[in-house]
């Protein structure tokens, strides 16, 4: 940890990196970590107070404990906010690539057809992807990467379209060196770390429109646990039991404020590692 620079070790990037690495270790063991089985419920047992005996977090509608399916819920909860974005990163790199090394009429065409897809709402278009598409995970990363492509494409693009004209661009170039090469060895290693700053703030958002495709049925069907299916399930006692209902409401708020506060310290980070290189080198 001391060999990095110093911005990287301050507490407002160790703290949500240290969180957000226990939340991916918590969507691999959750199941194995869960005291009962998640789908396994007890009717006599329905709705009971967080703190019961057994059940520290309570039970559900079914008397199902909802700790276990919180945790179980973990899994597929946090792969329907990372892959979007993972698959949006990926496809917006490339498509900025594009646009910012292929020429004017490239530039407009790609720009220009992401504008149309950009101009929606984004929860409206991750609905109406998902509306065409079969209810599952697969619905939602794929409705969830078309919403988040067009934006990681800006990023890429503006952040090309600031090196284009670089002399390392043109000796390159000069040098004889084709297209994908110049991509590939000169502008992805300056576009990387802009990306990965950008991306991380997007899995906060990510995870609440996977939760909320799931709270309308679109996105992972019962009896898997999911948080958002599990909002939609405890949604006709949040006023009879709001202590049980409202907690996958908190753990979704909780998840995206730590990946949000991630992305944030990742940002400052980098912002203060180019300040720290520029000046070093006047």
């Amino acid at each position: 940890m001391n060999r990095l620079p110093k911005e990287w070790r301050r507490p407002g990037l160790l703290v949500p990196a240290l969180l957000a690495a226990a939340l991916l270790v918590l969507a691999v063991a959750g199941p194995l970590l869960a005291p009962h089985d998640p789908d396994a419920g007890s009717l006599r047992d329905r709705l009971l107070a967080p703190g019961s005996p057994g059940h520290v977090l309570g039970t559900d509608s079914q008397g199902r404990d909802v700790l276990s399916r919180l945790l179980t819920a973990a899994g597929p909860s946090l792969l329907g906010g990372f892959l979007p974005v993972a698959v949006a990163t990926v496809a917006g790199a490339l498509l900025g690539i594009a646009a910012g090394l292929g020429g004017r009429l490239t530039e407009h065409a790609l720009l220009r057809t992401l504008d149309v897809l950009y101009a929606f709402p984004g929860v409206l278009l991750a609905i109406t992807v998902a509306t065409v598409m079969e209810p599952g995970l697969y619905a939602t990363i794929v409705s969830l990467s078309v919403v988040l492509t067009p934006a990681v494409t800006r990023v890429a693009f503006t952040e090309v379209r600031r090196i284009r004209t670089a002399a390392y661009l043109e000796a390159a170039q000069v040098c004889g060196a084709g297209a994908p090469t110049v991509a590939l060895r000169q502008v992805a290693p300056v576009l990387a770390p802009v990306l990965l700053v950008y991306s991380s703030s997007l899995v906060g958002l990510a995870i609440v429109y996977a939760a909320g495709l799931s709270f309308l049925g679109l996105g992972v069907p019962p009896p898997t646990a999911e948080w958002g299916a599990m909002l939609d399930e405890l949604r006709p006692a949040l006023l009879t039991h709001p202590g049980v209902a409202v907690l996958p409401a908190v753990t979704i708020l909780v998840v995206s404020v730590i990946f949000n506060a991630l992305g944030e310290a990742l940002r400052r980070g980098v912002g203060a590692g180019r300040a720290r290189l520029t000046g070093a080198g006047r």
